[in-house]
């Protein structure tokens, strides 16, 4: 258990002791004691922690908060905590100040371990999948992906400092409608090189120059042979060309991106096996779907109302989300991507996965309460389904709008972003707003190198550290172990508020995988950076005083650790020196 931890369960205990001997002596009535809180104030000055304990039980012991707080604090035990002292505050808030035992076991802990600090077992292990960016492979990945690929890999990261098992998969959509309209394009882009404007280009095919690009790309290499072909046979063979490149290609953009799958999971794999048949099949023996114009349809909208309404959700809630059933099998005897998706989730189920987070974007919005049902549907958790949705991100270069790249004239890729701004950069930036906030990029901003950029700015912070270890050494002073009284030495509002942030860590990264939302944890690192550049400038570190020069530099190292731990976490470059 981490030092935080500790600090809060002795309190609440301590408090629950003295709520009990309080009932005991008879200064407060019996009665059940109340649930009650401890938070940390805003303001420190009203101490490290508070606690609502008098106010939550005013109803219960039928006095006003004032006198409760009183009551409890008058047998109020603080001897063998991490606590020196309290006091009572407005209407009955109780305040709590940390006593020197609890800032130097938080430098302790970190310099026992650097490198597993803020490592716990809350997650126990379980095995958890991220699926992420799993972008369209009939084209280039986008800026969308950029996002969606920072979030899913830094939360990957999150879950398993917190003790999960996480898994990183990106799913292939290397089946279905899709790639028939891929080769419908390839074909058409193909035939214009030698018959010209007579080939129309499908209304619905994919327009980009990439298209263009690979149809001449085979066609330079292997000239008209497709010509005479049957038009089946000459798309299977322009789709085995191109979409082995495409799945390279976006297999190496994710590595430049430094992220790295644990499996590139290939739909067909879905369809090769039966497994999506085989689902269809299940739910059809569950009676969950009916066929209607040559086409096997599920049906959401029964399975949805059901679980609703078990839920307590009222018609009117229900009529208002006009829920609509699902085609599986078309017509022509084609699995949709619906039926696929569903084969897709079981069989991440089926996997040995507990839980599933998807990353996917907004405008999958209503894909999610239809993918949960079909879960329950098929015999499944369906609320073993979490999916984060992801909002649009602009990019945004001099204060405008940027959609189009300037070295290629055309929409901004994935490839263009890393060829333009720093790894590091797009890695830290693209976590410092949650998921679901629309977000701007700024491209000025990801390139600079000044503290206005937030990974250059807490980089710094570890390298200013750096700097400050090297000359002292040259200077004959290394860190060394301290005593507690040495420890005991770092008492100025600035020492203090340093070290308390230190010790949220451990709870911060649990707080992250819980909410799914990494970005806590750069907010985290940023405001250690702006909290060490305040002590650095308010605490001389070299002094007289040998033994506070020693408890500053252990406080240093400390910094120096937790910086390098989130950074290296989320894979991001920790500079020694800048």
């Amino acid at each position: 258990m981490d030092i935080y931890t500790s600090a809060v369960n002795q309190l609440k205990k301590a408090i629950t002791s003295a709520i009990e001997k309080a009932i005991e002596n008879g200064v407060l009535p019996k009665a059940e004691i109340p649930l009650f809180i401890i938070e940390t104030p805003a303001d420190k000055s009203h101490g490290d922690f508070a606690t609502n304990a008098a106010m939550a039980g005013a109803k219960a012991f039928h006095m006003p908060p004032f006198k409760i707080a009183q009551a409890i604090t008058s047998n109020l035990e603080l001897s063998g905590t991490m606590f020196e002292r309290f006091e009572t505050a407005g209407p009955g808030f109780i305040n709590f100040f940390l006593g020197t035992e609890f800032y130097s076991n938080v430098i302790r802990e970190i310099l026992t371990n650097p490198q597993h600090y803020g490592r716990s077992e809350f997650g126990r292990d379980e095995k958890v999948m991220v699926e992420f960016v799993s972008a369209n492979p009939t084209g280039p990945m986008h800026m969308g992906n950029a996002r969606g690929g920072a979030l899913g890999d830094c939360l990957a990261a999150v879950l398993n400092k917190a003790g999960y098992n996480a898994w990183r998969e990106f799913y292939v959509n290397d089946a279905g409608n899709q790639i028939e309209k891929f080769g419908c394009s390839l074909e058409a882009r193909y035939l214009q090189i030698y018959k010209g404007d007579e080939i129309e280009f499908p209304e619905d095919g994919y327009q980009g120059a990439d298209i263009t690009d690979l149809a001449k790309e085979y066609a330079d290499i292997n000239g008209d042979k497709l010509l005479d072909l049957p038009s089946n046979e000459r798309k299977k063979e322009l789709v085995s060309y191109a979409l082995p490149k495409n799945i390279g290609k976006m297999q190496s953009d994710m590595e430049k991106y430094k992220i790295y799958y644990d499996k590139w999971f290939f739909e067909s794999e879905l369809h090769q096996s039966g497994a999506v048949k085989a689902v269809v099949d299940l739910l059809t023996e569950k009676g969950l779907t009916y066929e209607k114009e040559g086409a096997i349809w599920y049906k959401n909208k029964q399975v949805l109302t059901e679980k609703l309404l078990n839920e307590g959700k009222t018609q009117d809630y229900i009529d208002n989300l006009e829920l609509k059933d699902d085609v599986l099998i078309r017509n022509n005897g084609n699995p949709t991507y619906f039926a696929a998706d569903i084969a897709y989730h079981k069989n991440k189920f089926d996997r040995g996965f507990t839980t599933l987070i998807d990353v996917w974007g907004a405008d999958h919005h209503g894909h999610v309460m239809r993918m949960k049902g079909a879960m329950d549907a098929i015999g499944y958790a369906g609320d073993k389904l979490n999916v984060v949705l992801m909002q649009l991100v602009k990019l945004v270069k001099g204060g405008e709008l940027v959609k189009m790249s300037k070295r290629t004239g055309k929409a901004i890729q994935l490839c263009d972003l890393l060829d333009e701004v720093p790894v590091d950069s797009a890695r830290f930036l693209f976590n410092t707003r949650e998921a679901n906030t629309q977000m701007d990029f700024d491209l000025d901003l990801a390139v600079s190198q000044d503290n206005q950029n937030p990974v250059y700015y807490v980089q710094y912070a570890h390298a200013r550290i750096c700097s400050i270890l090297k000359a002292l050494a040259n200077e004959g002073i290394h860190p060394r172990d301290c005593s507690d009284n040495e420890l005991a030495l770092l008492i100025a509002p600035e020492e203090r508020e340093l070290i308390n942030h230190l010790a949220l860590y451990t709870n911060e990264i649990i707080n992250a995988a819980k909410d799914y939302d990494p970005t806590k944890i750069t907010r985290y690192v940023t405001q250690l950076a702006t909290l060490f550049h305040k002590f650095y400038n308010a605490c001389r570190v070299k002094g007289e005083n040998e033994g506070l020069v020693q408890a500053r530099l252990a406080l240093c190292q400390c910094v120096k650790a937790v910086i390098k731990n989130v950074l290296t976490m989320f894979n991001i470059s920790c500079p020694d020196a800048m």
